[in-house]
């Protein structure tokens, strides 16, 4: 076993899925899986049920689980304490993150910058790409990972005037409870969710301000009958069959979504959500900047 078999025994372990797994891993799926087919032969044990949707830890898989999780965290620690002592960082470093960006855990990265430079203050705010986005440009932080498409027009959501490097794409697809009028579709066309009533997180959030933009240049009409500030609550108020949601791929392959019905969208050029680290052009703070985002990997 080595850390990379490690690695991408974790990912599908926690995602059930093998295209979010080879996306977080940064491999390609037949690459993933021929991993896990090799970690399998090693052991002489099969660790996962494989679905035509799913996959599922087999007894086996569950007990490799907390140990294979453990090796990866200890090997986080070391390198992080040899980077420690190789080059130290002093000043400040002010990051926020819109919540459930799916291909990256900003919250994961704090902690391991924390971890390798301890000198550093570090502060992390949680908001909406809009609200991050005003924050930086008014000098309140220094790094913001953001979301939201890259045919936006909404002022709120531009990155004119910023550096930035786009991270992660992926499609926006309607969520709905299995129960729905819509729930025997595999797709639905914008034109089809005109009157439809949804539930959505409030203006602040780059989903809704992408939604709204998206719906309105169609002339398309919907009813948001419900507002929430927490994709969990989003979640649990679908599954609750109140209504239905625009949401990107990842919420879709969360657990708590994992009785919910998914449909792609039809249009002529399909939506795409983007994620994206954002910072000023200043070259205060740039150093520690790129310390940081050299924490996530870059794509191989």
């Amino acid at each position: 076993m080595d850390l990379r078999q490690m690695e991408y025994f974790v990912a599908l372990a926690e995602e059930n899925q093998f295209t979010r797994a080879a996306e977080l891993t940064r491999v390609s799926q037949s690459g993933l899986s021929a991993a896990i087919k090799t970690l399998e032969h090693d052991l002489n044990a099969k660790l996962f049920v494989r679905t035509t949707r799913r996959v599922e830890l087999t007894t086996a898989g569950r007990a490799l689980y907390p140990h294979a999780r453990r090796l990866l965290a200890e090997a986080d620690a070391g390198r992080d304490a040899v980077t420690a002592t190789v080059g130290k960082f002093t000043g400040s470093l002010r990051v926020g993150a819109e919540q459930c960006l799916g291909s990256v855990n900003v919250p994961e990265l704090v902690e391991r910058f924390h971890r390798r430079h301890r000198e550093v203050e570090i502060t992390f705010t949680q908001a909406g790409s809009g609200e991050l986005l005003r924050k930086m440009r008014d000098g309140e932080i220094d790094l913001a990972f953001v979301a939201g498409t890259p045919e936006t027009t909404d002022a709120r959501l531009r990155l004119t005037g910023l550096d930035h490097v786009t991270l992660a794409t992926e499609p926006l697809v309607a969520l709905t409870p299995p129960d729905h009028p819509l729930a025997s579709q595999k797709s639905v066309s914008l034109e089809e969710l005109q009157d439809r009533t949804f539930i959505d997180l409030d203006d602040t959030w780059a989903i809704r301000v992408v939604t709204d933009e998206l719906l309105a240049k169609r002339k398309i009409v919907r009813r948001v009958a419900f507002t929430v500030s927490d994709i969990h609550a989003l979640i649990d108020m679908i599954n609750r069959g109140l209504a239905l949601a625009i949401v990107p791929q990842s919420v879709s392959r969360k657990a708590i979504a994992a009785e919910l019905h998914t449909l792609s969208l039809i249009d002529e050029r399909d939506p795409v959500w983007t994620v994206s680290a954002a910072y000023a052009h200043a070259e205060r703070g740039s150093a520690l900047m790129r310390e940081f985002l050299s924490l996530i990997e870059p794509p191989r």
